[in-house]
């Protein structure tokens, strides 16, 4: 069974994915399942780095958002959690059983008029609050303090980590007492520009805080209205051989993926991206941990795809580099705001010199 489904939405129409807008009222606002091979483009196949094929478009109507007070006046949730819940077992069956590990997509993840609001309090690239990874194996920004973040992005972000949320999360992946983490470490808002991408990797397997935490699965939420194939941004989901990447993932609004974190589970969006100047690719990412006995502690495995050649040199070279850090940041307790700015200041020689 394909891991796809429709996080809320039935619907005999197939012609649009993503948002119900106001002038589609015959359009049922919940969709669940859709598991037609090749219906989703997330379902295709995809090569290593020289052959990569792109995603079909996916058409995005436009979105009527509704103003802060509206939406949280009338307390209106942003997930239909009882549809979710109902559903339990068909979810289950359907990530267990996904390739090439658990996994599955959700269409229409969010209340359209809540997604709309959520783009549009999505803070500029330009925002000073930014945290820059900018190293061998990435080139992304993030911001991980709530605070800086708008009212309806704050309550997607409180429904996400909800212990009703947590729970469904838990027996979907089949791990009881999950729990979220508040600090979002490694997680919250994301956005990348052109020449973006984040290289072939599997996560960090134990919260660097917390010795006992092991993490046990994430969630990426899309924001990106009218993104086109030929941007790139698909995620790849890699064999846990790293011999082939198996399914894409396009980064397409209302779009949301939930998938086992284990020492084995690769992804990434390595090709440089190509989108317009002042497009981002937009996302907001939550990590969810259990507590164990003794998990085993690794730091972010980054690989080279076949074919990468000599640029595995430097993706190695950057792994264990990173590898240090973390050594030094769970014993020293040593705090990510000074690597932020060590890599700012690399990355700024890098690209343009030293200042005059």
């Amino acid at each position: 069974m394909d891991a796809t489904v429709n996080g809320g939405r039935e619907s005999a129409d197939r012609g649009h994915r993503g948002v119900r807008t106001p002038e589609r009222p015959d359009r049922p606002r919940h969709r669940l399942a859709d598991t037609r091979r090749g219906h989703h483009d997330q379902d295709r196949r995809c090569s290593t780095r020289a052959t990569t094929p792109r995603t079909d478009p996916v058409g995005m109507p436009g979105v009527h958002p509704v103003t802060t007070h509206e939406l949280h006046g009338t307390e209106k949730p942003v997930l239909d959690f009882d549809r979710l819940e109902r559903h339990i077992e068909e979810l289950r069956a359907s990530y267990a059983s996904a390739s090439p590990y658990p996994h599955i997509v959700f269409e229409d993840f969010l209340d359209p008029d809540a997604l709309g609001q959520a783009m549009a309090e999505f803070p500029p690239i330009d925002s000073p609050e930014w945290n820059a990874y900018m190293h061998t194996n990435e080139r992304k920004l993030s911001r991980t303090d709530p605070e800086t973040w708008g009212p309806m992005l704050q309550q997607i972000l409180r429904e996400l980590n909800s212990p009703r949320f947590v729970e469904f999360v838990g027996q979907l992946i089949g791990v009881d007492d999950l729990m979220p983490d508040a600090s979002l470490e490694g997680g919250g808002l994301h956005q990348s520009t052109t020449g973006g991408y984040l290289n072939i990797h599997a996560d960090f397997t134990v919260h660097p805080a917390h010795r006992q935490w092991q993490r046990r699965a994430n969630l990426l939420l899309y924001f990106n209205e009218d993104w086109k194939p030929e941007y790139g941004g698909d995620l790849e989901l890699w064999s846990r051989d790293m011999k082939q990447c198996v399914k894409k993932v396009s980064p397409v609004a209302n779009r949301a993926l939930i998938f086992t974190t284990d020492i084995d589970t690769f992804h990434g969006h390595p090709e440089p991206m190509t989108c317009p100047e002042g497009t981002a690719r937009r996302s907001l990412a939550l990590y969810y941990f259990s507590q164990e006995v003794d998990p085993r502690v690794r730091s972010t495995e980054y690989r080279a795809r076949p074919g990468d050649g000599f640029r595995s040199v430097f993706i190695y070279g950057d792994k264990q580099l990173l590898r240090t850090y973390d050594w030094a940041k769970r014993r020293l307790g040593l705090s990510d705001e000074i690597a932020f700015k060590l890599l700012a200041v690399r990355d700024r020689f890098r690209r343009k010199g030293p200042p005059d």
